[in-house]
């Protein structure tokens, strides 16, 4: 008889309806105290149920996850405001459960529903959760798991669109440059996201944002102090440069005296590493058919100076390329 009194095994839709049951409550209950009991039930409650979509939709340790039950799930999250109350609770989770909320939303972003993606309809509808996650830059305890989310949110090319467009793109400029490390390295793998992977819309972006953006970007990120932020900013402009994509804007930046010279002086660096980068934007300013006077001008006057650096300026290992690249380099500024 023990048998016929068996719950039955919970359905994916049922897991999610108990999440936002979950979150409603703490939404509603937000004043109440830590050590309330009934609050403290609600929230082991949530934790088992998110880490339940976790294995619903990354499989566990003994089986693959199951295509229909990842489909019902995603149906039922985004039915309602499932992501809405996730992300705004987050803060309110304890670490495990803010790291398993990070993955599900994360794995969401690439689920799909009758060949449509489902989250990218979502998010273009409810896009001020985007400025709720980039402000989390500003959060220590949940900068890190907002980062993460964000990032495969702009997988979806409109919701980049819609970040690049606004006026958070100037703030990264501040969140690369935090004193946290962590931080800071998250804010900027964000910032190069944005601008390396929808290729029509990052040429778009700069084409219309040229003048503000490359001052900041060379004042702020090219002059640095700190040595990882001028590095990785020198190798973000170069594959920003070189995406063809972006020819326009390449002869735009390399037809400026302003950008020659400090492209010259980051071939001065202590640093190998940031001058090999800058090497690779400063050949772009040399092999320019139709460079104005003006840079010709710079490259004539500290002619001698340059083709001595570039005489001894040599890489740890062979790289055929580089050391073409370089003759080229010599060749185009010996002609002068």
């Amino acid at each position: 008889m023990k048998g016929l009194f068996k719950s039955k095994p919970r359905t994916p839709v049922d897991v999610v309806r108990q999440t936002r049951e979950n979150l409603v409550y703490l939404d509603l209950n937000s004043g109440s105290r830590s050590g309330d009991a009934k609050r403290e039930e609600k929230m082991a409650e949530l934790s088992k149920n998110i880490r339940e979509l976790k294995s619903i939709l990354y499989g566990n340790g003994e089986s693959e996850p199951v295509t229909e039950a990842c489909v019902q799930l995603t149906q039922e999250f985004f039915r309602e405001n499932t992501l809405r109350l996730l992300i705004i609770q987050l803060p309110k989770l304890n670490l495990e459960t803010r790291k398993d909320a990070t993955q599900v939303v994360a794995n969401l972003q690439r689920q799909q529903v009758s060949s449509k993606i489902v989250a990218s309809e979502y998010l273009e509808s409810n896009k001020d959760l985007l400025d709720i996650l980039i402000l989390g830059y500003e959060n220590m305890d949940i900068a890190l798991h907002y980062g993460a989310m964000l990032r495969e949110c702009i997988r979806h090319q409109s919701i980049a669109r819609y970040v690049l467009e606004s006026e958070h793109m100037k703030k990264f400029f501040d969140y690369i440059q935090l004193p946290n490390f962590d931080i800071a390295s998250d804010a900027s793998a964000t910032f190069k996201e944005l601008l390396t992977r929808h290729k029509a819309t990052v040429a778009e972006f700069l084409t219309n944002n040229y003048d503000w953006f490359f001052e900041e970007f060379n004042t702020r990120l090219l002059s640095s102090t700190n040595y990882i932020t001028k590095r990785q900013a020198i190798k973000l402009l170069g594959d920003m440069l070189l995406d063809r994509s972006n020819a326009a804007v390449m002869m735009r930046y390399v037809s400026s005296k302003d950008n020659l010279m400090i492209l010259m002086n980051l071939l001065r660096d202590s640093s190998k590493n940031i001058q090999i980068e800058a090497f690779h934007v400063f050949k772009l300013f040399a092999a320019n058919k139709n460079k104005p006077a003006e840079v010709v001008n710079i490259l004539v006057t500290n002619r001698s100076k340059l083709l001595r650096f570039f005489a001894g300026f040599k890489i740890d290992k062979e790289d055929e390329q580089f050391e073409a690249d370089k003759e080229q380099v010599i060749k185009e500024i010996s002609a002068l």
